[in-house]
């Protein structure tokens, strides 16, 4: 098989797993393009840091930082505060991204929650390249956004609307993912757990603080059951 063939291949296998962040993610950049637009930001800008900054959701609280007084320290706790789960994240993946060669750059820069998701709980095909196949559903995720930033930020130039009720469509698509990758398992100790934790910390530390207590909860008790995972894997 000719480079080009299989590079067209992970496209195109890639492609139908994204579909359901293509809705989440343009209408929700249309929101974050409309959004700062109609703050008085210019049209371009939603298009330059969808695809310089590409974090949805610090996009959404950065309209706030740009509005308000300079306070950097007040813009380095809140960024570690929302990403801080992309730590996590990266942690986990640093198995996955071996040997991805120039490729690793561009998915370590593109990490984002729905990327990561599909990435980790899908197989991808026989005969399709791992690693292209992990860059277009990173890549694609991007395109959507910028693309409904970018929509987004052309409406909210001369278009004012009520988009209340909008950022729906990222926690139904969260949804969805959760129920695919829940219908895959055999065994739902890893996605028990992963819903267990969450609810316990929510609970103790509160609606504001209870992410990142969460992440290194997870982390620990899934490092710790990582054998047994690993062990169940193999029986298969």
């Amino acid at each position: 098989m000719s480079k080009k063939n299989m590079i067209l291949r992970a496209l195109r296998s890639a492609f139908p797993h994204t579909i359901p962040i293509l809705a989440g993610f343009t209408f929700l950049g249309m929101t974050y393009g409309i959004l700062i637009t109609t703050e008085g930001f210019p049209f371009w800008f939603p298009i330059l840091t969808s695809i310089c900054v590409f974090a949805g959701s610090m996009e959404f609280a950065g309209v706030a930082l740009l509005l308000g007084g300079f306070n950097p320290f007040q813009a380095l706790a809140m960024t570690l505060m929302i990403n801080a789960r992309h730590l996590f994240y990266g942690i986990s993946m640093l198995e996955k991204y071996k040997g991805m060669g120039w490729k690793k750059f561009y998915l370590i820069f593109g990490l984002c929650d729905e990327s990561f998701s599909i990435n980790c709980s899908v197989d991808v095909p026989e005969g399709v390249d791992k690693g292209w196949f992990m860059f277009f559903v990173t890549l694609l995720d991007q395109l959507y956004w910028v693309t409904g930033c970018t929509l987004g930020g052309i409406f909210g130039s001369f278009l004012t609307v009520n988009t209340e009720g909008l950022d729906f469509v990222m926690t139904a698509m969260f949804v969805v993912i959760f129920l695919e990758q829940w219908l895959k398992e055999k065994n739902h100790s890893s996605s028990l757990i992963g819903l267990a934790v969450p609810f316990v910390c929510l609970l103790i530390f509160g609606a504001d603080r209870f992410i990142i207590p969460s992440m290194i909860a997870l982390l620990g008790i899934l490092a710790l059951m990582r054998r047994p995972f690993e062990r169940e894997v193999a029986e298969k």
